[in-house]
């Protein structure tokens, strides 16, 4: 009812102002959205350039580098389970389940760092190292696909190790409704009697 009131009375700036007050509202309540919409994105990045590491792995065939690759994505997808679990809706945070999380996300950036190892190595050797053609530009854009993902692992894991520190900070922004008191709610009779 208030969005319809805001809507009516102040136009479209009223409408987002209201959907600005209410985001903060939820963000408020739940303030660790916040990592896990970070480490949406680093999961969802690293998935959506697969096939470059795909092909990555293909091309140079180093030792573990498949399995470095299927460690990332694995513990990439149980860190959701453990962050889940970790922070319940209106209860205490589950300890045990946060440092799990943490030594997923070391594994994970142990993995991408020996990913990235490989293809330096592959690119260095000094018996027959690959020289990158234009059909192989994928090789170098694996290695910078890695470190982004890496980045945005650590951003995330950084959001969560200060979550209680902005939880405090988001908690003074006043998201009241002002409801425009015109000197008349004196008048108003609420007893019911006749």
């Amino acid at each position: 009812m208030a969005t319809n009131q805001a809507g009516k009375s102040g136009g479209i700036g009223a409408f987002f102002k209201e959907m600005r007050r209410k985001f903060f509202v939820s963000i408020k309540r739940r303030p660790q959205m916040i990592p896990l919409v970070v480490l949406v994105v680093a999961f969802l990045f690293y998935s959506l350039n697969m096939s470059a590491i795909s092909n990555t792995t293909a091309k140079i065939q180093g030792a573990g580098m498949g399995l470095a690759g299927f460690t990332t994505m694995l513990f990439s997808m149980l860190s959701f389970m453990c962050f889940i679990n970790a922070f319940p809706y209106r209860k205490k945070v589950n300890v045990p389940m946060v440092v799990l999380m943490f030594a997923m996300f070391v594994i994970i950036f142990f993995a991408d760092g020996y990913y990235i190892n490989a293809i330096v190595n592959a690119l260095t050797r000094p018996e027959n190292p690959i020289e990158i053609k234009d059909n192989m530009m994928y090789i170098l854009d694996a290695k910078r696909y890695l470190q982004i993902h890496m980045g945005i692992l650590g951003a995330s894991m950084v959001l969560i190790a200060l979550l209680p520190v902005y939880s405090k900070l988001l908690r003074k922004i006043n998201t009241s409704v002002d409801i425009g008191d015109n000197g008349q709610l004196d008048a108003i009779d609420i007893s019911g009697e006749d």
